[in-house]
C-alpha cells in the first residue's frame, strides 16, 4: 500500500472522457467449478524474496483456490480465493493467487473489469488485489525489472481501510540499465470512497474503523462491486462500478504543464472529486503502459506497512474469503482526439486575458461553461448557445481552467488572467 501526495501548484488541463465499450474479447465467468488452466496459472510458494516482494508472511497454496455457487449478488458461480490462519511448511498463514502470464495479456485499447466481493477482508493485515504486471519485455533482454516494466493496481482493498479502494500505477523514473534501485520508484494512486462514490476528502483516508460492522453499507466488504480500467493510448482511467475516480496520463504535459515532474491534483469540476496524475513515460528504453500486461488475482497477509495495510492484528479472523464472479475484457472504441476535435472545438482569446474572455465554438448549440481555480472551486458557471464574451474582470490574477460541455462531451483549456 503506497500513499499519494498532492501537488497543488499544477493545473488539470484535460478532463475529456471519450470512448465507448466495444465487443468482448476475453472472459471467465467461473461457472465450471474448476479453474480453466488454458486461461490461468496457479501460483504457489512465497514468491520474490520469500515474501512476494511485498513483505507478506503467507504461503500460497493451490488448495486455497476454490469455487462456490449460490453466493448472494453473483450472476452465477464464483471463484473463491481464501487466506487461512494455518501452519504450512514454514508459515502460519496460507493464501491463494492465480495469474494469466503467458496465456492472456492486454494493453491499450481495452476495458478490463472484474466483479469482486471481498467479504471477509475486515482486519488490518488482510487484503486482496486485482492487478496487472508486464507480459512483454524489451528486445534484447530476457527480463524487465520492476518497476521499469510498470504495474497497474485495479483493485487494492485492505481491511485496515475498509471504506475505500485504491487504484494506482507503479513505474520507474530512470532506466538504470534495467536494474533494481530502491529509490527508483514512482507511484500515482487515488482512493475511491464507496459512500461518496468519488475520491474522499481527505484524499488519504488513513488506517482505522476496522472491522466494519456486519453489513456496513459503505464498506467494500459489504457486497460485490465492479472494479476496472479503461486503458487508452494516452491514459488509464480507473473506475468502480460506473464512476471514474482516477485518471493517469502517460506523458509529461498531457494533464499539467510540461515541467519534467510527476503531477497529481484533485478536481471537482464534473461534480465529483476526480484525481488526475501524470507521468510514467520517463525514459525512452521502455514505456510501460504501451505494452501488454497479464492479470493477477491474489489474497495475502501483510507483513509491512506497504502491504495489505500493515502487520496482521491478533484479532483478525480466518478463514478470509474473497469471491470473484467474473473477469472480462472488452475492446475500447476510442473516438480519438482528432475526430472529437472535428466535432467539438472551442477557442479562447485573448490568453492571457484581463477583463473580457472570448469563447468561440464551432457549430455552437446549447452548452455549459465552467471556470475553476487551482483549488477546484467553480468561480463562473453559465449556460450558453452561441459564441460569446465572458466578463472575467472580477477574478483574481492567476491560472484557471475553462471547461466547456456539450452533448455529453467535456473539453478544457487553461487560461491565465492578469
Amino acid at each position: 500500500m503506497k500513499f499519494i501526495s498532492t501537488i497543488s501548484s499544477v493545473l488539470l488541463l484535460n478532463l475529456a472522457l471519450f470512448g465507448q465499450v466495444g465487443n468482448p474479447v476475453w472472459e471467465d465467468n467461473f461457472n465450471q467449478g474448476q479453474l480453466d488452466l488454458s486461461k490461468w496459472n496457479i501460483e504457489t510458494g512465497t514468491g520474490v524474496n520469500g515474501d512476494w516482494g511485498t513483505g507478506q508472511i503467507d504461503r500460497a497454496r493451490a488448495e486455497n483456490v476454490t469455487f462456490q455457487n449460490g453466493v448472494s449478488g453473483a450472476d452465477d458461480g464464483c471463484l473463491v480465493i481464501t487466506t487461512k490462519g494455518e501452519f504450512h511448511i514454514d508459515r502460519n498463514y496460507t493464501s491463494g493467487r492465480i495469474n494469466t502470464a503467458g496465456k492472456a495479456s492486454w494493453g491499450p485499447g481495452h476495458r478490463i473489469e472484474a466483479k469482486v466481493y471481498p467479504r471477509d477482508v475486515k482486519y488490518k493485515g488482510q487484503g486482496f488485489a486485482f492487478w496487472m504486471m508486464p507480459d512483454e519485455i524489451p528486445t534484447g533482454w530476457s527480463y524487465i525489472m520492476w518497476p521499469q516494466g510498470g504495474e497497474i493496481d485495479i483493485m487494492e482493498y485492505v481491511g485496515s481501510i475498509p471504506y475505500h479502494n485504491l487504484g494506482s500505477v507503479h513505474y520507474a523514473w530512470y532506466w538504470e540499465d534495467n536494474q533494481w534501485q530502491s529509490w527508483n520508484h514512482g507511484h500515482q494512486g487515488a482512493y475511491y470512497s464507496y459512500e461518496a462514490e468519488e475520491v474522499p476528502d481527505p484524499a488519504e483516508p488513513g488506517y482505522g474503523a476496522y472491522p466494519p460492522p456486519a453489513n456496513a453499507p459503505y464498506a467494500g466488504s459489504s457486497g460485490f462491486h465492479n472494479y476496472g480500467i479503461n486503458w487508452y493510448t494516452d491514459r488509464i482511467e480507473f473506475f468502480v462500478d460506473s464512476t471514474t475516480y482516477h485518471i493517469h496520463y502517460l506523458n509529461d504535459g498531457d494533464a499539467f504543464q510540461a515541467d519534467g515532474q510527476d503531477g497529481f491534483a484533485i478536481s471537482n469540476a464534473t461534480g465529483k472529486r476526480v484525481a488526475t496524475s501524470e507521468y510514467s513515460n520517463h525514459f525512452e528504453e521502455w514505456y510501460p503502459y504501451e505494452h501488454k500486461m497479464y492479470f493477477i488475482l491474489s489474497a495475502g497477509v501483510g507483513g509491512s506497512q506497504n502491504t495489505y495495510g500493515g502487520e496482521i492484528v491478533p484479532e483478525a479472523e480466518f478463514p478470509c474469503s474473497v469471491f470473484i464472479d467474473w473477469v472480462r475484457v472488452y475492446e475500447l472504441e476510442n473516438i480519438g482526439i482528432n475526430e472529437i476535435a472535428d466535432q467539438f472545438q472551442f477557442n479562447l482569446y485573448p490568453n492571457p486575458s484581463s477583463e473580457i474572455l472570448n469563447i468561440q465554438l464551432q457549430n455552437p448549440t446549447d452548452y455549459s461553461v465552467k471556470i475553476i481555480d487551482l483549488s477546484g472551486r467553480t468561480v463562473i458557471h453559465t449556460s450558453l448557445d452561441q459564441s460569446t464574451k465572458i466578463d472575467v474582470s472580477g477574478l483574481e490574477a492567476g491560472t484557471y481552467l475553462v471547461i466547456v460541455s456539450k452533448a455529453g462531451f467535456t473539453m478544457s483549456r487553461k487560461i491565465v488572467l492578469q
